[in-house]
């Protein structure tokens, strides 16, 4: 493992840990890829936390289900982690908890007709309609569609804030291991015995054996500059366009990528801050001076801390949608929806109403790729094609989902 030891302000150098030695090498340009699930978050200590005998361990260290066979586990938090470990010891332990603050909205990885999530709402379709539409209407529809696939507060779920005011909780097999008993739900720790967990609304598990805090991660930039160069307080920091601090204005030569917390893919927007940052680097695209920056950085916390809840998790949230198309944008690789009506209808119709994969950035602009039209139109099909490996006359008769018109059912209330 290389550990950077200190930054030079103007990058003219790096240093290294190498057996005890330290090696200076020298960059044009440095990216922080370290994501921000690297630094376990754990809450104040509970009341009797400390004289706890048995297990606590953070999410972030769980493995595997097998060394808790016949145990008890009272898993704390229920975002994506929390419910993920809880249904993987459902079917194992002997009994499994979760505790839950606010409750949660669950989202199935398939929606109608098995079609997958992102799909249905990474797109620019849905985008517009969201964009368009007021949010009460919003979330009373999309609180409607979750809650046909199974009622939240009968099984202890339902939150007092909106669906879209977090990030939601993806779950297929959660509600099947609620109702058969495999996972109950309870509210939020009261206090620590030394065997069991008593929780606020009095009941208590007895002889709990191990306890998971699936309570979330920080993030810090200790390798660079001691954490100076790149301060976080609360899980909040400041780089412009999540990405570069403003205070290196105007070199640019730094940068950190995947430091977002979208609603879509983490991976596809990794890459195109990768080429952003290439052609920043390259002199193909200018930058913003530092004011600027700093103003476009309070800009969007304060849209998305009106959007979602006020707490550590969502404090690096952006839209799938307006993020990709804004960093395209910047550097010539959006592709122009208009145009596309009139010289290729088939192609802009993909573009609006199907998932926003990534080869939609290379129509054009730097790196094109001259197989991304042929990958976008059979798109639909793949993907469609891809769970189907028994094929019969009855099998073949399914076809993929026509988008406009079921997106156009979808949402008829707006």
């Amino acid at each position: 493992m290389i550990t950077i030891y200190r930054f030079i302000y103007d990058i003219a150098g790096s240093s290294f840990y190498s057996d005890g030695t330290i090696q200076t090498e020298k960059f044009d340009g440095i990216l922080l890829c370290c994501g921000h699930h690297t630094i376990p978050y754990w809450p104040e200590p509970f009341p009797g936390q400390g004289k706890f005998r048995g297990e606590i361990i953070h999410s972030h260290d769980y493995r595997e289900p097998f060394s808790y066979i016949d145990k008890t586990v009272v898993v704390i938090g229920i975002g994506n982690s929390s419910g993920d470990i809880a249904v993987d010891l459902s079917r194992i332990a002997k009994e499994v908890y979760i505790s839950t603050r606010t409750g949660t909205w669950v989202l199935k990885r398939i929606w109608d007709k098995g079609e997958p999530i992102d799909f249905v709402f990474v797109n620019r379709y849905m985008h517009a309609i969201r964009k368009l539409a007021p949010s009460w209407l919003i979330n009373k529809t999309y609180e409607s569609r979750l809650e046909q696939n199974f009622d939240h507060g009968r099984y202890g779920l339902k939150p007092k804030h909106h669906a879209l005011a977090q990030h939601a909780t993806i779950n297929d097999d959660l509600p099947g291991r609620i109702v058969c008993g495999s996972i109950i739900i309870k509210p939020n720790v009261a206090r620590f015995t030394e065997h069991d967990v008593i929780f606020e609304d009095g009941t208590t598990v007895c002889n709990v054996d191990t306890v998971i805090f699936g309570t979330g991660y920080s993030f810090q930039f200790p390798i660079v500059e001691d954490g100076n160069l790149i301060p976080v307080t609360d899980n909040e920091v400041d780089l412009y366009l999540h990405m570069y601090p403003p205070q290196l204005s105007p070199r640019n030569n730094l940068a950190v990528i995947g430091l977002i917390q979208p609603v879509g893919s983490i991976m596809p927007i990794s890459e195109m801050q990768s080429r952003f940052y290439c052609e920043v680097l390259a002199g193909h695209c200018k930058l913003p001076k530092i004011q600027k920056m700093k103003k476009d950085i309070e800009k969007r916390r304060a849209v998305m801390e009106k959007r979602f809840l006020k707490n550590r998790r969502h404090t690096l949230e952006v839209d799938y949608v307006i993020y990709m198309d804004e960093l395209a944008k910047m550097i010539g690789a959006k592709p122009n929806l208009l145009k596309y009506w009139f010289s290729d209808p088939r192609l802009a119709y993909t573009l609006l109403f199907e998932g926003l994969a990534p080869y939609q950035f290379r129509l054009n602009g730097p790196h094109a790729w001259a197989g991304a039209r042929d990958a976008l139109l059979g798109m639909a099909k793949r993907t469609f094609d891809n769970s189907r490996t028994r094929r019969t006359p009855e099998t073949m008769k399914s076809t993929p989902i026509n988008k406009f018109f079921y997106f156009v059912k979808m949402t008829k209330p707006f």
